[in-house]
């Protein structure tokens, strides 16, 4: 127990009850809570969460799993894109001084844009679907399975640079691509796809040795517990609430990271 530190801790339990509440907001929040908060490397932040991530989405994925709630083959499709493409996004890194002011900087930079994106995902979901509904329901299956491999690609780069991306920036994708498909299902989909893609980009962010396990071991101790119960009060705060405090957060933390 002396390896927990308790603000790191306290820090998970805070955003693993928003995850817990919205599905939405793992790296979003916890990765520039690290930087801007805690003071650390951006480097560092960025491996740290996706292998916390790669645990934390793994119980997920099991659960859904459970549940039925998991297209496989979505999952796949994905992963057929996000998994070379975080291969090549590694590679590009590793010849970066991860701990140097260049890469800090181009991680800051794409992390704060990747949230705007994110909080633009969660705000104007519905009028994206109203929007280009019709035109994604009429693509063929070709076109279909082709656009979600690309997903995957942009999820690839964006998650394996900043570990952010594939939560609200994924599942809208998804709506869009598959309207027919159960929300439960898109939910547990992008889920089980994080895991591969969280777990390879950490591990290389780890053999590059921007990983910091005793952080891990502190988040994980403060946000399994505030993830459930962050699930239990799901059903008790209505669901555009959350989404637009989220949102309006992560503008917030854009904003001061890219200025």
């Amino acid at each position: 127990m002396h390896t927990i530190d308790p603000l790191y801790s306290l820090s998970g339990f805070v955003v693993g009850v928003l995850v817990g509440m919205t599905g939405v907001g793992g790296g979003s929040l916890m990765t520039p809570l690290l930087i801007l908060l805690f003071g650390i490397h951006p480097a560092t932040a960025v491996g740290s969460d996706l292998l916390y991530a790669a645990a934390t989405k793994t119980a997920g994925t099991f659960v859904h799993g459970l549940n039925k709630t998991v297209d496989w083959r979505i999952v796949g499709r994905l992963a057929a894109g996000s998994v070379p493409m975080t291969a090549v996004t590694l590679f590009v890194l590793s010849k970066l001084e991860l701990g140097g002011a260049t890469a800090g900087g181009l991680i800051t930079i794409v992390l704060g844009c990747a949230l705007f994106v994110t909080a633009g995902a969660l705000i104007f979901r519905r009028q994206l679907i109203e929007a280009f509904g019709d035109w994604f329901e009429r693509l063929d299956a070709r076109r279909t399975t082709s656009l979600t491999i690309a997903t995957g690609a942009v999820l690839g780069v964006l998650v394996s640079i900043s570990s952010v991306g594939a939560g609200a920036i994924g599942v809208s994708a998804l709506v869009l691509l598959y309207p027919r498909l159960p929300t439960a299902r898109i939910v547990g989909s992008d889920i089980a796809h994080a895991v591969p893609l969280t777990l390879l980009a950490g591990i290389g962010h780890w053999i590059m040795g921007s990983v910091d396990w005793h952080l891990i071991g502190s988040l994980l101790a403060g946000s399994l517990p505030g993830i459930f119960l962050g699930s239990y009060m799901s059903s008790r705060i209505p669901d555009a609430v959350l989404r637009l405090t989220l949102a309006t957060t992560l503008i917030i933390v854009g904003s001061k990271l890219v200025l």
